[in-house]
């Protein structure tokens, strides 16, 4: 856990109040506790407060205190900073001069030695962290891994100028930052979400654009060009000339920069044109998306001093990350694939073009626009199996465009796309959970639907042995 004394220290009030006492809030209000300050915790959900009340934490009603007295309001990123409204708590903190920050804001307070990487992105930002963490593990760097993904910021270890934090950055965390300048900023894509937060795309794209804040040269900037508001992005953060701009693509070649032709990784930006690697051969890097989550890791060890032997070798080692595209495991030529993360349509539609002869599980809670968008992937979906409270809506906009049937839960929709999937012996086969949709309608979280997936898979999907000639599906 991160040590806040010397900073607390040295600030005239000692007093700092926490809102929200979810996991980073609360990891927060430890840490400084911890360190010595005095904390006023103060959560709307009273488990939320008695929780803290168990951590020995003082629970204060930020409704009506005394903001003269903070130093600091320390919120969590999943409360309202400006849209729909912003927390009236929040408002009274702005109004009494109070800051408003989130906890990795003080991890860069106490270490601004260390490196800082910021990852932002609508989707592929957990990948493309994970992966920039293991290339620099593998190579001896000294990192540290979390933020929005894992482990919050303050339980993180303390790192001087050797070492590197890599952090994945939600659009919430970055509307809380005072003062934190990233090394290296990749702003990965845009797409629709969470515009009941931003008030709109513009209102969304503005605070994912905050990661590049207070950068200079030679502080550098990534950016993904495979849409066109990171394109407009990327265009205007090069256009204001006080940063290095990379681009990069996972599906077009570029006038410079890192970019992905036909599979190929193709470095044109740190020397001269040089063909990497060929992508295809990286099994935990399928699709177009990964490309791009490769060439922003290429660009950002490059950067850092890497060579690029030393992180094709990462890349190589890469295992990959749990509910993202997930390999659980190959039978009788058949991939079963965990893409709970999946929550989008947009984020389906990268695992859909990923794979061939796919036997696809949708649904959940939907989200705005259902999966209409993804029906032009029906030359690849061999049926689809559709689960959850969206099932029907879902099967009204298929139609006739993809054959599918209502399985409603997720059991029994793995145990007929298994059955389906090894009586039609296609070639290059995919069972696909992707559901483009929240998980909240059957499951707490993502990850409980994704281990879900993983368990049904184990129970009715046989391994096969070295002597077998087919598989067994459970019946």
């Amino acid at each position: 856990m991160i040590d806040l004394s010397t900073y607390i220290s040295t600030r005239e009030k000692k007093v700092f109040a926490a809102l929200g006492l979810g996991r980073s809030g609360l990891s927060a209000a430890c840490a400084l506790v911890k360190s010595g300050a005095e904390v006023w915790a103060w959560d709307d959900n009273p488990q939320g407060r008695e929780k803290a009340a168990d951590a020995g934490i003082k629970i204060v009603d930020l409704n009506d205190c005394a903001w003269d007295k903070v130093h600091s309001l320390i919120m969590s990123p999943g409360i309202p900073l400006t849209h729909p409204e912003p927390h009236p708590i929040a408002t009274a903190a702005i109004t009494a001069n109070v800051e408003v920050i989130c906890e990795v804001e003080l991890l860069y307070r106490v270490c601004p030695k260390a490196t800082f990487l910021g990852i932002t992105g609508t989707n592929g930002k957990s990948t493309t962290t994970s992966l920039i963490a293991h290339i620099l593990e593998e190579a001896g760097r000294d990192i540290a891994v979390g933020g929005n993904l894992g482990t919050p910021a303050l339980e993180l270890p303390t790192l001087n100028s050797e070492g590197i934090y890599v952090l994945e950055m939600s659009s919430y965390q970055l509307d809380l930052l005072e003062h934190l300048v990233f090394d290296i900023a990749l702003f990965m894509n845009i797409s629709p979400d969470h515009l009941d937060r931003h008030g709109d795309i513009q209102g969304y794209i503005k605070a994912k654009k905050h990661i590049f804040d207070r950068q200079t040269k030679p502080q550098a900037a990534i950016i993904g060009m495979d849409d066109d508001d990171s394109r407009n992005v990327f265009d205007q953060i090069n256009a204001e000339g006080r940063v290095k701009t990379i681009p990069i693509s996972g599906q077009s070649r570029l006038a410079e920069g890192v970019y992905v032709v036909e599979g190929q990784l193709i470095d044109d930006c740190f020397g001269p044109l040089t063909d990497i690697a060929d992508l295809s051969a990286i099994e935990r890097l399928p699709g177009n998306h990964n490309h791009q989550n490769a060439a922003a890791a290429f660009a950002t060890c490059r950067s850092l001093g890497l060579t690029a032997e030393e992180i094709l070798s990462g890349m190589k080692s890469f295992p990959g990350l749990a509910h993202r595209q997930e390999l659980v495991i190959t039978n009788n030529g058949i991939r079963y694939i965990n893409d709970s993360k999946a929550t989008n349509a947009d984020a389906a539609a990268r695992a859909l073009g990923s794979y061939e002869n796919i036997y696809w599980i949708a649904g959940g809670r939907a989200k705005e626009g259902g999966i209409e968008s993804l029906i032009p992937y029906s030359d690849r979906i061999h049926r689809a199996y559709l689960i959850g409270e969206s099932a029907g809506d879902f099967s009204a906009q298929l139609g006739n465009s993809i054959p599918h049937e209502l399985c409603k839960t997720l059991d029994r929709a793995v145990k007929k796309a298994a059955n389906d999937a090894t009586a039609d012996g296609l070639e290059n086969a995919a069972v696909l959970l992707s559901p483009a949709c929240a998980s909240w309608d059957q499951y707490r979280s993502f990850e409980l639907r994704g281990d879900h997936f993983k368990q049904c898979v184990t129970e009715f999907v046989t391994p096969l042995t070295s002597d077998d000639q087919e598989g067994s599906i459970a019946s």
